[in-house]
């Protein structure tokens, strides 16, 4: 599903995404908009602009990734702000892609969301990285301490402590020399038994306990 405000710009995008293989589900002008047809599509992947009529991109992302638990969100926006980049991470988006990107970069970007990787513009993931560590220093929310904590087996605390460090689940797999499925199969048994709902909150677990390192 495609989300922008602009109708050239979104058009353009599904149509790429179309000629690329993805088959597009739906698209939004504004966010009220997006977030009823995306309840009503529940598309696999989010291509979303934050800067949104009616309701801001953030709000867009948090609520919808609430909502549909499966979503996977892509942030396409003018924007490199640090500022918005990490809102957009804290909402819940997977990943974040300027629209300076070339559209192979986008069909690109959108085959990884869907597989689960985080996609980020060069130089931003070490940003989004840096903000994952100032985090792990904050008192964790309620909820996300263990108690009579939760038991990993080895290869889910080696999976965990790749993805603290940044790595892509395709890099996981390739390190591991396992198969990019069993990597996510992985990640969905360590936040199932940690009772955490997404990456953000996973790579916050792994960093607080050391496994960053």
């Amino acid at each position: 599903m495609v989300v922008d405000d602009h109708p050239m710009w979104r058009d353009a995008v599904a149509r790429d995404l179309a000629a690329a293989g993805f088959e597009v589900v739906a698209t939004a002008g504004d966010g009220p908009q997006a977030v009823r047809r995306a309840q009503a599509a529940a598309p696999d992947v989010l291509v979303l602009d934050l800067n949104l009529p009616g309701l801001p991109g953030v709000e867009v992302c948090r609520r919808l990734v609430d909502s549909l638990p499966a979503l996977r969100v892509l942030v396409l926006s003018a924007s490199g702000e640090h500022a918005d980049v990490l809102e957009a991470v804290k909402s819940g988006a997977t990943g974040y892609l300027l629209k300076s990107a070339s559209t192979e970069e986008l069909v690109a970007a959108v085959g990884r969301t869907a597989e689960g990787d985080p996609v980020f513009t060069p130089g931003l993931a070490g940003l989004v990285l840096g903000e994952y560590r100032r985090l792990a220093a904050d008192p964790a929310p309620a909820g996300t301490e263990e108690a009579g904590a939760p038991r990993l087996t080895d290869r889910e605390t080696e999976v965990l402590r790749l993805v603290a460090k940044g790595l892509s689940y395709r890099q996981i797999a390739e390190r591991l020399v396992i198969s990019h499925r069993t990597v996510q199969n992985h990640v969905q048994n360590t936040l199932g038994k940690l009772q955490l709902h997404n990456r953000v909150e996973l790579v916050r677990y792994a960093i607080e306990r050391g496994l960053d390192g």
